[in-house]
């Protein structure tokens, strides 16, 4: 199996493309690995230096510590994500994922949450990430980074003149965007 790797736009944040179904649940963020069963990610979330990892349905970024070198874990990755597979698994995670399931949106709410998945997020996944609605409140939309663009030198630019610029555009009543 090949497993191509692609810089980001953060230099801590490499991602990672098995040529395979990585998620089926939908993005998702881990930086714990107590928080999860799945061998490969636990494996990765145990070497030294890595911070967090980030799954979505056909790739996995790694974020580590600024003073660890790539070439330090990125042949380790690489090793535990053939292993993984090799061993005759197909997905890293698959079932349900019910978080962030919320049928008490607010029309603007809804339009938001569209913008994002549908202009947004496919621009913020080809950097290795993802972007979450957490909430919109007096004006202010607070969402969440994910992935290589949680931590990135870049992504307070991104968030101010794409993101917020983007959504003012189409729902007027935005006055600010924030990152939490």
């Amino acid at each position: 199996m090949f497993i191509q790797t692609q810089n980001t736009p953060n230099p801590n944040s490499l991602k990672f493309l098995p040529e395979k179904k990585v998620s089926k649940i939908g993005p998702l963020e881990i930086k714990k690995k107590n928080n999860i069963k799945n061998e490969l990610v636990r494996n990765i979330l145990s070497i030294n230096g890595v911070t967090s990892i980030f799954l979505t349905e056909d790739f996995l970024s790694v974020n580590k510590e600024e003073n660890i070198d790539w070439e330090e874990v990125k042949h380790i990755i690489i090793s535990f994500i053939n292993d993984y597979y090799s061993s005759g698994n197909n997905v890293v995670l698959e079932g349900s994922n019910d978080l962030n399931q919320n049928n008490d949106l607010t029309e603007i709410e809804k339009k938001i949450i569209n913008l994002l998945e549908s202009k947004i997020r496919p621009a913020v996944a080809r950097d290795g990430g993802d972007i979450k609605f957490k909430e919109f409140k007096d004006g202010i939309v607070k969402v969440e980074l994910q992935g290589s663009c949680s931590g990135c030198p870049s992504s307070t630019a991104t968030l101010k003149r794409g993101v917020e610029n983007l959504l003012r555009h189409y729902v007027p009543e935005i006055k600010e965007v924030l990152a939490i």
